[in-house]
């Protein structure tokens, strides 16, 4: 595909289009449930990267991840410094993980096949997770889906 080289203004005409498109949607989506079902994926082809197909038995979730807060608290009680355990504490996962994780809480016969980054704000961050019924008829019959039939 040929790529078209735009002026100054058309460009940030564009850009701005984007932009106002992009808040439009996170005001939307924080009116939402934490993770809500949406009938197309946001990104096409990152969906399609990671095995989405717009068939019976795919289904797109969008799953909201609060922001910040991940230090661990400081202990009430006493102790010397060097046993408090705040310094070099890591969270233990990701919020795309944490994204997935709740998804697959809320649709228990769904597997998860990946998913990718949507929208961020100064609270949320949304991801959307790609999830396939492993025992529907047009999953299970499909040969390049046989890996995810344990049988």
């Amino acid at each position: 595909m040929k790529r078209i080289r735009l002026s100054k203004e058309s460009e940030s005409l564009l850009l701005a289009s984007v932009e106002e498109v992009r808040r439009k949607r996170l005001i939307e989506w924080r009116r939402q449930p934490a993770v809500i079902r949406v009938e197309n994926p946001t990104d096409v082809n990152a969906a399609r990267r990671l095995g989405y197909r717009a068939k019976p038995g795919f289904i797109i979730v969008r799953s909201r991840v609060r922001k910040g807060g991940r230090r661990k608290p400081r202990p009430r009680s006493g102790r010397r410094p060097k046993h408090l355990g705040v310094v070099l504490f890591k969270p233990g996962k990701s919020r795309q993980k944490m994204a997935e994780e709740r998804a697959a809480r809320k649709y228990p016969n769904m597997r998860v096949l990946g998913s990718y980054w949507v929208g961020e704000d100064g609270v949320y961050k949304w991801f959307e997770v790609v999830m396939v019924d492993p025992n529907h008829p047009a999953v299970a019959g499909d040969p390049r889906l046989k890996w995810l039939r344990k049988d």
